[in-house]
């Protein structure tokens, strides 16, 4: 069953999940009024100060204070055990960073932005033992040709991946100004490093609002200026996502602020450079009197998509995991899956328990499904006589053949249905082993070190070939001497495609078609059936 759901189901549902978002909306994105630079900061140009907590080393270039390298220190780079996995990065490899910056609304001023040299407050640049929070500051110079200086301070928690982002706008000049506070994630179009061509995963930038909810943005329609989202809100956030982690833009210390403090955004998608994109919104703040200040509050999320985290820093910021069509049961299947690991402390034992449940729940209808198959490799070959002995007369073979299931009580679709009605459970398992971050550098058993990885020896993908002929030779032998070939290829060939698949997924796939053959064999020497 696996390999054919594989082959009907799986390879369309990726395509459309790709997708998701590239057209439809409300509202085109544009580019937004304020005069926002349009070039990128030069690499290598400021001081460089690293911060390190016990989840993360977050590097911030003096240039605009932009956070432009962040490592993840809780994960790992796959097959790699010794280094830790980077997201954002600025190299010669790789453009991806965090920007912020002021603009104003009198053409003689200009604001601090991400090309504006700043200043960096002396403190401590790791969390000590003990420590809860520390906190980075950057100022830029008193006047940046119009009296707006700009200070921006970072704050760390202990455990935390959302940094605290505080941007405090002090008026120094003689005349009132209107600031607005732009932030922005900006990224190159690449995929990911180390990401597999058999199968597809978003990257890219996205976009949440009460209204539109969870919009996809494809780098082509950034390039097309097709994308399309709510331009103002009074809620939401943008992200930039990938496999496994994401960056995100969030208003307000907490989850709860978007909610109760409404504040007016403006949403956009820009393209900086040739292969470099922006996503981000600007916030209009209250009007500054001279020799006043302003400041606004925000949470930069920069980590793995670990859905519980996520759901607790923003609305909807749990949709950053992409569980495909199927999320309304992708959901419940993680969380039982979560719970099993609680229980057995092991990713790949909790697969192998999952699945196991789910044929328990779906026992009855899969016996439906195996003595409807049954029963027509009883009459196949009543029916194969009857063909070569009406080879000339097709319409009297289709006559002959519906009155054979007739008098047997057979329903042809009988072996099809329950299987069908099982099919939304399928892919939903898949999206839940292919989207969830648990599964990076998580070992099962002895050789498998990685369920997010191939099988190094590709035992699994052995076995897996192995069930699906074996499920090949228990199911109704067809009359067609080319459908009888075809058969036995089709699975065939298709195994060697999950050669290089996850072996958390290939783990899933063969337990669920162990478990399949087991029942269909004692359903079929029930019914006497089992074939020579």
């Amino acid at each position: 069953m696996a390999l054919g759901l594989f082959v009907c189901v799986m390879l369309p549902g990726h395509a459309a999940a790709a997708q998701d978002g590239e057209d439809g909306g409300r509202t085109a994105v544009t580019r937004p009024n304020g005069e926002l630079p349009n070039r990128p900061a030069a690499a290598g140009g400021g001081e460089k100060v690293t911060v390190t907590t016990d989840v993360m080393r977050a590097t911030f270039d003096s240039v605009g204070g932009s956070l432009v390298r962040v490592e993840l220190l809780g994960q790992q780079e796959v097959g790699d055990g010794k280094r830790s996995a980077v997201l954002l990065d600025q190299s010669a490899q790789r453009q991806y960073v965090a920007q912020s910056g002021v603009l104003v609304d009198s053409r003689e001023m200009a604001g601090p932005n991400h090309l504006t040299q700043m200043a960096v407050a002396p403190g401590a640049r790791e969390l000590s033992q003990g420590q809860d929070r520390l906190q980075l500051r950057f100022e830029s110079p008193d006047a940046v040709g119009s009296g707006i200086k700009l200070v921006k301070t970072f704050s760390f928690a202990r455990g935390e991946y959302a940094i605290g982002v505080k941007h405090e706008i002090v008026n120094q000049s003689s005349l009132p100004v209107s600031p607005q506070v732009y932030l922005q994630l900006v990224r190159d179009g690449a995929t990911p490093a180390g990401e597999s061509r058999l199968y597809s995963t978003f990257t890219g930038p996205a976009l949440y609002t009460e209204s539109s909810k969870y919009r996809k943005i494809d780098f082509k329609s950034i390039d097309k200026g097709a994308s399309e989202n709510d331009t103002k809100a009074d809620n939401g956030w943008v992200a930039m996502v990938q496999h496994y982690f994401a960056s995100a833009w969030l208003l307000g210390t907490s989850a709860d602020d978007d909610l109760r403090g409404k504040r007016t955004r403006e949403f956009f998608t820009r393209k900086v450079d040739a292969n470099l994109y922006a996503v981000g919104m600007i916030v209009p703040l209250a009007r500054v009197a001279a020799g006043s200040s302003e400041a606004l509050e925000a949470r930069l999320f920069v980590g793995p998509q670990e859905e519980a985290k996520l759901s607790a820093l923003a609305p909807g910021l749990e949709q950053l995991k992409d569980y495909g069509v199927f999320a309304i049961l992708s959901k419940p299947l993680y969380w039982v899956l979560a719970q099993m690991h609680s229980i057995l402390g092991n990713w790949g034992w909790s697969i192998v328990g999952l699945v196991v449940l789910l044929k328990i729940a779906f026992y009855g209808l899969n016996g439906t499904a195996y003595k409807s198959m049954a029963k027509v490799s009883v009459v196949n070959p009543k029916i194969a006589e009857m063909r070569e002995r009406l080879k000339d007369q097709p319409e009297q073979i289709q006559q002959e053949t519906m009155r054979i299931y007739r008098e047997e009580k057979i329903t042809p679709a009988g072996g099809c249905l329950p299987i069908l009605i099982q099919i939304p459970f399928f892919v939903a398992m898949y999206w839940v082993l292919l989207s969830s971050v648990e599964m990076r550098n998580a070992p099962w058993l002895g050789w498998i070190t990685d369920l997010s990885a191939k099988d190094p020896l590709f035992i699994l993908p052995l076995l897996m070939a192995g069930t699906s002929l074996a499920q090949t030779w228990l199911n109704p032998k067809p009359t067609d001497p080319t459908q009888a070939v075809m058969m036995w290829v089709v699975p065939a060939a298709l195994s060697v495609v999950l050669f290089f698949f996850p072996a958390g997924l290939v783990l899933y796939w063969l337990t669920n078609n162990v478990l399949s053959i087991a029942q269909q064999y004692h359903v079929n020497r029930m019914m006497g059936v089992l074939h020579e």
